[in-house]
Formats: C-alpha cells, structure tokens, sequence
C-alpha cells in the first residue's frame, strides 16, 4: 500500500495504475480506510454522478465550528448543488471566453519578461524561472493582489496542496498553518476592497448578485485560496509536464516544431498522458454499487483522473505519447458540473508559454540526467524543479 504514495510513484505512477485497472479496478484501501477508482468509466461516473457521489465532506467538523468561521466552509470543488450552482455562476463571469480572450496579450507580456531574464544565459529552472511565476502573475493580477508576494504564493500553494496526504493519514501542522496565514492575507486585501474597489476580481465578488445570492467573507476567502492554489499548480504542472514529455519524446518534439499548429492538440494530449491533477475526493451519498463493489454511505472516495486518462480501454496506445492523437476524451480537469472553471485560461497560458519557449529557447535539453523530484502531494502530478539548457538568445526587451 505505501508504493502508492512512494516518490517512485509520484514520479511515475502510470505502471501501478494499469495493474490496478486489470486486477481491481474498485478497490477498498483497508489501511487508509478509503475507496479508489482506476478506470476511465467508473472514475467518470464518480466525477458527474452527484447525487450518489457527493463532494461535500466535513472531516470532525460541523458547521459553525471555530474552522468553518475561519473560512475553510466554502470551495467550489466541495460544494454540491444548489449553492454550487449559485456560486459558480457569480464568479464565472471572470472566465467567461471573452474575458479569458482579453488576457492573452498580458499573457504573453508576462511570458516574454520572465524569458528575457534567462535567454543570454543559456540556462532555465524551468518551474522557478517560468512556469510557477507565469500563471501566480496572471492570477494575483486578476484578484488584484501584489504579484511580488508570489514566493508566499508558492509556499501556501506547496502546503494546501500537501494537505491533501492527511487522507492517507500523513499530518503536517505547517499546512494548517499555512491556510490561516492566506486567510488572514486575503482578509485584509477584502476589507480594503470594501472600502475602496478597484477593477478585480476580489471588489467583483463583493458587488456581486446573482439571484440575490451573495458572497460571505468566509465564501470570498475560500475562493480566493482555490483559485491562487489551484490557478497555479495546475498550469505550473501542465507547462513542465508539456516540456518534459517533449523532451522525453523527441520524435514528438520534431513534429511540433515542423507542425506548430499542433500545438493545442499537443496540450490536451499533455493534459491526458500526463494529468496535473490525479485525483479528486467524493463522499459516497448512499450505498453504491460500482464495479461490481459496494461503497458504503459515507465511505471517502478517490477517483483517479490520472489512471483513467491512461485506460487503454477508451485511449488507444494509451502509453503513448501522441501529440496528434486524433480522439482525446481526457478528464485532466474533470467531468460534470465541477468541470474546472479555469481550464480555458490553463489552455490559453499553456499556448502562450509553449509558443514563446519553443521560439526562444533553441536546443533545450535536461541540464543533466538527476532524478527529478516529484511535486508535493499525491493528488498533482509534476516536479518541483526542471534544469535545462539551451543555446543563449538575445533579450526581446
């Protein structure tokens, strides 16, 4: 059981996936005292079918309690309808088409700053230089927080994050430490936008109305806490893992630079073959009959996206990494009605980012052969650093 949480398996956990498809697809982890999903069907099933698999799930705390004034009561991945409903519809006019659209340019504004800094000298930290800034840039730009702070940014990210192994019993004090200190940030970025709003995201959400729902602060603070964690370490991930799998399969590589116009293929294809987010948490609702198992109600539930986007019985060749693969039905960013509600602004940052690297940084390859060290939690999938280099470039600014 401890394999599953290895960093052998974090930093390859596709292997143990297939052999759990073949031989127990849905399965009661005794030890950890939770159930897991492994293929694609079931996993889909899990992710969409709410009224048996609810995502509400209040670990020893009721509402009311000292953690539920604290802000910890609202997300919208923990949420079932109709509050979700109403709540993912306020803050959904952030990332409707047009919106999301309108940042390319400072996208690749970003982009190209953060490359200007490394291109003379031939050498890049992947994940510290580019792609962990990228998307916490865009993202405290869009709150309307100071993206100066985003080394606290990536700290709180790396911790909410880990927190999510206490469900395999791991604890870890600096994480609930580290939701109270973003709480505590974020209250005081509110209190200021009350007083005076300015044109964001966070003044937005205290304005809103939406069938005379409005936002609590506690509502507020835990959208502001997923979006910052999951605005950056699901686009960090799909950055890195695009560049390492295509530095893993060169021929792919080849072909993405002689058909540029691959490109978002080549990223749903990065989303699928390697899946920032593994997994998701459900609380069955009721007894459930799945794969031939019965869930009890109650029972915590992990569906592993990460798996079922490798099921050779929906992927063909599904090992393989194929950045023209012609039918993708990937649930990287899941399924349903918590379908995630910044995929398109993860593609559009992907796109951006991808162009601009494979344009000015020629040559790239790893900077040596070391292990990679997987990233913190076992629900992401990436690593945490991505030496590279390449031949040096001349600054666009």
């Amino acid at each position: 059981m401890n394999a599953l949480f290895s960093p052998d398996f974090l930093r390859n956990p596709y292997p143990l996936y297939a052999q759990f498809r073949q031989n127990q697809p849905v399965l009661f982890m005794e030890p950890l005292g939770i159930w897991t999903v492994f293929d694609y069907e079931h996993v889909k099933q899990v992710l969409f079918d709410h009224t048996r698999f609810s995502s509400e799930f209040r670990p020893k705390f009721e509402e009311g309690t000292e953690q539920e004034q604290r802000g910890g009561g609202f997300s919208l991945i923990t949420m079932d309808p109709p509050r979700h409903t109403q709540l993912r519809t306020l803050v959904s006019k952030a990332f409707t088409p047009k919106a999301v659209a309108a940042l390319e340019s400072r996208i690749a504004a970003i982009t190209h700053e953060l490359l200007d800094q490394v291109s003379e000298t031939g050498r890049i930290d992947l994940i510290r230089d580019f792609s962990y800034p990228l998307p916490v840039i865009v993202i405290a730009e869009m709150l309307g927080i100071p993206s100066e702070d985003r080394e606290q940014f990536k700290h709180w990210s790396d911790e909410v994050v880990a927190s999510a192994d206490s469900v395999v019993g791991a604890t870890n004090s600096e994480s609930q430490r580290a939701h109270e200190e973003m709480n505590a940030y974020f209250r005081k970025i509110i209190a200021l936008r009350r007083e005076e709003p300015r044109d964001d995201l966070i003044s937005a959400l205290l304005a809103a109305e939406e069938s005379n729902t409005h936002l609590s602060e506690g509502d507020i603070l835990s959208f502001c806490a997923l979006l910052l964690v999951a605005g950056n370490e699901t686009t960090t991930n799909l950055i890195g893992n695009a560049v390492l799998s295509l530095l893993e399969n060169p021929d792919q590589l080849a072909k993405l630079r002689a058909q540029p116009e691959l490109l978002p293929s080549a990223i749903e294809e990065v989303l699928r073959f390697k899946s920032p987010l593994q997994a998701m948490f459900r609380t069955a609702a009721r007894d459930v009959e799945i794969g031939g198992q019965v869930i009890p109600a109650g029972s915590r539930v992990v569906a592993w996206m990460g798996s079922a986007n490798r099921d050779a019985g929906k992927f063909a060749d599904a090992d393989k990494f194929d950045i023209a693969r012609e039918s993708n039905p990937h649930i990287a960013f899941g399924h349903g009605m918590h379908f995630c509600l910044g995929a398109p602004l993860a593609r559009l940052e992907a796109r951006v980012a991808l162009q601009a690297v494979l344009e000015r940084l020629p040559d790239l390859a790893r900077a040596d052969q070391d292990p990679l060290t997987p990233a913190r939690g076992f629900i992401v999938h990436g690593v945490s650093s991505l030496p590279l280099t390449f031949t040096p470039t001349n600054r666009l600014a």
